[in-house]
């Protein structure tokens, strides 16, 4: 795992910033903090946090979508390939806290039925590792 207490990538969308990707360690998993619009313009930093993680052998992500307002299909595709790169490392990603307008591109594409998701970062982090 790729040791890093928090990172922020793409900006504070706080600040101003379109899309931010924060960084966090609890134990054995690390959670993507995600704010603002994810899309063709702002989904490199996501790529980059995602592929940092995988190929330093973090065993479970979740990606915390609570604070995303949006997601397109680039979006959709970065978790999409990213899943799969873990998958092949023996890891995976999984979802927590789908807020409407997110839920609904991952139902109406089906691509939420191939993620683990929770109703929220607590919730995920309760459940703990699986195989």
């Amino acid at each position: 795992m790729v040791p890093e207490a928090m990172s922020r990538p793409g900006g504070d969308a706080a600040d101003g910033e379109r899309f931010d990707v924060e960084t966090r360690q609890h134990g054995g998993t690390v959670v993507l903090e995600l704010s603002g619009e994810l899309d063709h313009d702002t989904a490199e930093p996501l790529r980059e946090a995602l592929a940092r993680q995988v190929q330093g052998g973090a065993e479970r992500i979740v990606v915390d979508c609570s604070r995303l307002g949006f997601c397109d299909s680039t979006g959709l595709n970065v978790l999409l390939q990213a899943r799969l790169a873990a998958k092949e490392s023996g890891g995976r990603i999984e979802l927590a806290g789908l807020r409407p307008p997110v839920a609904r591109m991952f139902d109406i594409t089906g691509a939420r039925a191939v993620f683990r998701v929770y109703d929220g970062v607590s919730e995920a982090l309760a459940d703990g590792p699986r195989s």
